[in-house]
């Protein structure tokens, strides 16, 4: 256990062994991954033409730059369809697990994520298109 930790393992710790400082783990971390994954914005200036950088590719900027960010992207991936990579969690489970304290807020957020049963015609061409 490094010293100074009081017997803490932090989530995001820093080469000293203590808590990484908010600002790195977003400039340093999130943002760069986010960019990776393709979780981006084309930069525009106040003209509307698209920003390059050094090599001539379009900037971009990430969509997301909070760590909020995984909190719904695990609620999303729990009570989304196998089908569509989820794991079709019930949503009381899910409810528990965030820690709302009704299945009127879960659902609120994330219940469009949950198909109504006219869905199926839409959903399989949508799938059709992407994984085409």
């Amino acid at each position: 256990m490094p010293a100074g930790t009081s017997g803490k393992v932090w989530v995001f710790p820093n080469g000293k062994g203590k808590i990484e400082n908010h600002s790195n783990i977003i400039k340093y971390g999130l943002v760069p991954t986010v960019l990776r994954a393709g979780v981006g914005d084309v930069v525009k200036d106040a003209d509307g033409k698209v920003v390059l950088d050094d090599v001539g590719k379009p900037r971009m900027c990430p969509r997301y730059t909070g760590m909020h960010v995984f909190r719904h992207f695990f609620a999303s991936w729990c009570i989304g369809r196998k089908i569509d990579g989820g794991r079709e969690l019930p949503a009381k489970l899910v409810q528990a697990w965030l820690g709302h304290s009704s299945i009127k807020m879960t659902l609120d957020v994330y219940g469009h994520l949950l198909p109504r049963g006219d869905d199926a015609a839409e959903l399989t061409a949508a799938a059709a298109r992407i994984w085409a």
